[in-house]
């Protein structure tokens, strides 16, 4: 009995593999036809939702130019960021809005010295005379533009620029006092809106700007 249930087994595993590897596969029938104009079914996963339109290129669709537009020149703007912010808050308000950039002279405080002498041993000369004074705080400079020239103080504010001065005069010296200047760069929006426009409010940091009427172009 146990040889025969063997060789019943070892059959029926035979049969099996013969089967498989006899076996072909059903091949599923298309679809019918769609008729035409009538869309194909989409899975709610499949389908990619359309991406929100950004509120910036929303806001920079202009606005129909009014009959009798309001055309102002804005600035002047010291920095990008307040440029950027300022053109954010105007794009919705503006039927047209561009910037531009110029170039400026910033001031950066004052400077108190005095003048250059002939020559270094007479700039040293006059330090010494300084100190014999009791006037502290000079420099002799001893290279560059102002080669020979004493420094006195560099000052951000003019009244001090303006005591310094004078307490050195005060000594018997002559000293001169004029503002430290270097270029920059700023920036001034043009636009045309409605009649009426509050472009302070719709800033919000107006303090140092302007705006001036420019011509409707």
């Amino acid at each position: 009995m146990v040889r025969g249930l063997v060789v019943l087994l070892a059959c029926m595993n035979l049969a099996v593999g013969l089967w498989w590897w006899l076996h072909v596969p059903a091949v599923a029938a298309p679809p019918p036809p769609m008729e035409s104009g009538v869309g194909g079914l989409v899975l709610l996963g499949e389908a990619e939702a359309p991406a929100p339109p950004d509120a910036v290129e929303l806001a920079a669709v202009p606005m129909p130019l009014p009959d009798a537009p309001l055309c102002l020149s804005i600035g002047p703007f010291a920095t990008p960021a307040q440029l950027r912010s300022a053109m954010n808050a105007l794009t919705p308000l503006a039927a047209r809005i561009q910037f531009r950039e110029l170039p400026a002279t910033e001031l950066r405080g004052y400077r108190v010295f005095l003048p250059a002498s002939g020559s270094r041993e007479q700039a040293l000369a006059t330090a010494r005379q300084l100190a014999a004074r009791g006037v502290r705080d000079y420099y002799v400079v001893t290279a560059g533009e102002e080669e020979n020239t004493i420094s006195l103080g560099l000052f951000r504010e003019l009244a001090n620029a303006e005591k310094r001065r004078d307490e050195v005069a005060s000594q018997g010296f002559q000293p001169s006092l004029e503002p430290r200047t270097e270029q920059a760069a700023q920036w001034w929006i043009d636009l045309a809106a409605e009649p009426g426009l509050d472009w302070a409010a719709a800033i919000g940091e107006a303090e140092g700007l302007e705006a001036r009427p420019a011509p409707c172009q």
